[in-house]
């Protein structure tokens, strides 16, 4: 999941709220579809929310211009207490919104419990459908039926000091091999700069080392994963990731702790040569000493030339399964996701389109969206369309493997082992 550019950072890290997802019965779906009356809808109120207000009110107005006796009654709600609300909305349909933002990684845990309508035969027909990324397609993806329509993605790539580089003579890392070369390059010239900052509880900057080299997270689909991180592959990318943390770049003392918004408010402040962050971290960094001073390229590979797949955040729209307006709640859903209203969402709050041409178009009047855009093209990864993956998450089962071998405590074999026990607990129990 993203949220807004406008927020400190990307709260992937803290998907805590889908672990209190509620059980419910599959008896909340209605065999209504009324076309007329009032469509409730829920979106997530980000900080400086007034230009999404401005593109939803857009969007409202040319529905209700097409549906003349139809109502739409739109509510901001805050991201942080939604787990509550949505649990609330999946158990009583009467207090249910007709359509619904959520958080991608938070799809499988949402259809588990009932909540979202499969709207597969719908979204298939619609003929915008067949432009979306293969990446947000599967985010809204469960065993084959699509439950909502992508909103906006986000990915990470590499931020670099352009002035440290020319001060140094430093070339662009082209491999991960040179990423850590020429962070300890950084490092060792200049002492009181980390050379690549990084976070012990940086999950989402850790995984493109993992996946990088082969590594899974898991293996399997629908109620059937198996965790894959104690694989050869992957303890070969936590090494490469874990390595990074010492005083020749990122001492651990300072850095095991650090979470993605961390590592942005240290570079943006001046304090790094190089960190991995998301096109929503754009907005600070502009903010902040190194105006000017910086650049962005994809997050390189293991091989020259390569790009490292990157984990695949962002929010899509849904309907839920009470609706008693299921057809106009879908063409409203198909609504706020367009090309046209992503171009404007975009434009308004720079969250990047989940449409290959609608992106093309935002990076060329927008050079910084460029290396992003590449990132997406070269392929990204997501998570286990597991409901597991919440409780995976809020546990902070992969934050406590790193730190674990950041500190000395583990080796990367045991800590990774550890690790996927717990994984596999929570997919067992999932199921």
């Amino acid at each position: 999941m993203k949220l807004s550019p406008r927020l400190p950072a990307l709260l992937l890290a803290a998907l805590v709220v889908t672990a209190c997802a509620p059980q419910t019965s599959d008896n909340t779906s209605s065999d209504k579809d009324e076309k007329t009356g009032t469509l409730r809808v829920w979106l997530f109120q980000e900080v400086g929310n007034k230009p999404k207000e401005k593109v939803v009110d857009s969007v409202v107005t040319d529905f209700r211009k097409a549906h003349k006796d139809t109502k739409v009654e739109v509510e901001y709600i805050p991201v942080e207490t939604r787990a509550q609300r949505v649990k609330a909305a999946f158990n009583d349909p009467a207090s249910a919104p007709d359509v619904m933002e959520y958080g991608n990684t938070d799809t499988a845990g949402y259809v588990k419990d009932g909540g979202l309508l499969d709207v597969t035969k719908e979204f298939g027909a619609w003929s915008e459908s067949k432009d979306t990324d293969p990446t947000a397609r599967q985010s809204v993806t469960v065993d084959g039926k699509v439950y909502g329509s992508p909103f906006y993605v986000g990915v990470r790539a590499l931020y670099y000091r352009t002035d440290v580089f020319e001060e140094l003579g430093l070339d662009v890392p082209r491999t991960m091999a040179e990423l850590a070369s020429t962070a300890r390059e950084i490092r060792a010239a200049k002492p009181d700069l980390y050379g690549l900052v990084v976070g012990g509880a940086y999950t989402y900057g850790a995984m493109p080392f993992i996946w990088a080299g082969g590594g899974e997270l898991a293996t399997g689909k629908g109620g059937s994963y198996a965790s894959a991180i104690d694989s050869a592959a992957a303890q070969k990318g936590i090494k490469a990731y874990t390595s990074l943390f010492g005083d020749d770049n990122c001492p651990a003392a300072k850095c095991a702790g650090m979470g993605g918004n961390d590592t942005i408010t240290a570079f943006a402040a001046g304090k790094a040569g190089m960190a991995i962050g998301g096109d929503f971290s754009h907005t600070a960094v502009e903010a902040g000493k190194v105006k000017g001073k910086y650049a962005v390229v994809p997050l390189p590979g293991v091989s020259a030339g390569s790009i490292a797949p990157a984990f695949a955040g962002g929010n899509n729209i849904g309907v839920l399964k009470s609706t008693g307006h299921r057809t106009l709640a879908v063409e409203l859903m198909e609504q706020l996701t367009s090309k046209k209203t992503q171009a404007s969402m975009f434009d308004a709050m720079g969250f990047l389109p989940t449409f290959g041409d609608v992106r093309q178009e935002a990076a060329a009047r927008e050079p910084y969206v460029k290396p992003f855009a590449e990132t997406l093209a070269a392929g990204t990864k997501f998570v286990p369309a597991s409901p597991a993956w919440a409780q995976i998450d809020s546990s902070l089962v992969l934050p406590t493997m790193f730190q674990s071998v950041i500190s000395g405590k583990a080796s990367v074999g045991v800590a990774s082992k550890d690790a996927a026990k717990k994984m596999d607990a929570a997919f067992g129990s999932a199921g």
